[in-house]
């Protein structure tokens, strides 16, 4: 029987399945947990009120909450040191994390010596957690593959928007192969520029079966096309609106039709509702949405797409769901195999399943039926 970890870890939780062949889905072992910088912002947070000063060590992470506490650490007038694989969690420019932010940058040398400060460890993969987790119910993790979502800017180059530098990345991977598992590698051929992915990697060093590691809004995305009504759709609109970043495909035949990503703190129902209607019509322009401080839009496919099908016309998931439900436009909030919080960790395995051959034919059954075929997103 072959068992799989899938790790989706966004900024407020961490959500977590294992996979185990031969049981349906709806019976896999599943964990939902805080975020690794919510459990860092947490520790942050404790110093600041015991007037400490930090220091930060470990490998670059997500950021959001932790940033958010560390930069209210230094207007309490407290330190915060890190080394610079660890600062690079709050800006890849790491002049600015230090003449801006005011963090104090110092080797991992010094960091081994530094004295009277509260030390915390950054990483998004903690596996032993994981492990000790499971252990607390008498479930052993021998494991045959493991995947892990992150949201990943890519370590922007400087005087380049992170914005754009983001959807390049977007546009790029659609055009080298139009699938949403495009979107995921073997850890040994993560790019060099997505540096969040490449921490997971190295967070994971000595793990002993094949590691793959995806982006956690096309994760999500995958997800929900294997909610059953979902799938009866060939073409059709998903939405994940996620806690800082909003992000839509359209799908069909062919592919992916196009793409669109904005942040979600900018947007309210009516504003996203203006904004999927363009998409759908195939008139969304990259630039508007980049100028609206968004990152882009990609439109691929300019036959419009109907938002006014029976029963729904838009698909949505994401911890910010709720967003929809104000909307004008028919929408569905999708729960493959019963979890819409497991949505990215299942669209995590089907990405696996064409990563990792050995796990192909069980990952496939699980997930789609025996014999049955893929949608045309779902593989190259």
């Amino acid at each position: 029987m072959k068992h799989v970890l899938t790790v989706d870890i966004g900024t407020g939780t961490q959500d977590i399945f294992l996979f185990r062949e031969g049981l349906d889905l709806e019976n896999g072992f599943k964990l939902v947990m805080p975020s690794p910088t919510m459990m860092v912002r947490e520790k942050i947070q404790e110093a600041t009120r015991l007037g400490e000063d930090i220091l930060l060590t470990g490998v670059t992470m997500g950021g959001g909450p932790s940033h958010w506490a560390a930069e209210a650490h230094l207007e309490q007038g407290l330190r915060v040191f890190a080394t610079p694989e660890a600062a690079q969690t709050f800006n890849d420019d790491l002049e600015w994390v230090e003449h801006e932010m005011g963090v104090k940058l110092i080797s991992e040398d010094e960091a081994q010596s530094q004295e009277h400060v509260r030390r915390i460890t950054l990483q998004d993969f903690d596996l032993e957690a994981i492990r000790q987790a499971f252990a607390a119910f008498d479930t052993k993790l021998n494991l045959d593959g493991v995947g892990v979502a992150v949201f990943d800017h890519g370590s922007t180059p400087p005087n380049i928007s992170d914005r754009k530098f983001r959807f390049d990345y977007l546009e790029r991977r659609i055009t080298e192969e139009n699938c949403l598992s495009a979107f995921a590698y073997p850890a040994d051929q993560v790019p060099e520029m997505l540096s969040r992915m490449r921490a997971v990697s190295t967070s994971a060093a000595g793990l002993d079966c094949p590691l793959v590691l995806m982006d956690t809004a096309p994760a999500a995305v995958l997800g929900a096309t294997l909610d059953p009504i979902a799938a009866q759709r060939d073409r059709t609109l998903i939405v994940n609106i996620g806690n800082l970043h909003t992000l839509a495909f359209r799908l069909g035949p062919s592919g992916i039709e196009g793409v669109f990503e904005h942040h979600t703190g900018l947007l309210d129902h009516a504003r996203l509702d203006i904004l999927l209607d363009s998409f759908a019509a195939g008139t969304l322009k990259g630039e508007d949405v980049f100028n609206d401080h968004g990152h882009g839009a990609l439109t691929i496919i300019p036959e419009p797409l109907s938002l006014d099908q029976e029963n729904f016309g838009v698909i949505v998931t994401g911890p910010l769901r709720q967003m929809m439900s104000d909307s004008r436009l028919k929408h569905y909030y999708a729960a493959p195999f019963g979890d819409m919080m497991l949505t990215g960790c299942f669209g995590v395995l089907a990405a696996m399943a064409e990563s990792i051959p050995s796990l192909q034919e069980s990952i496939r059954a699980a997930l789609y039926g025996a014999g049955s075929e893929n949608k045309p997103w779902d593989i190259e």
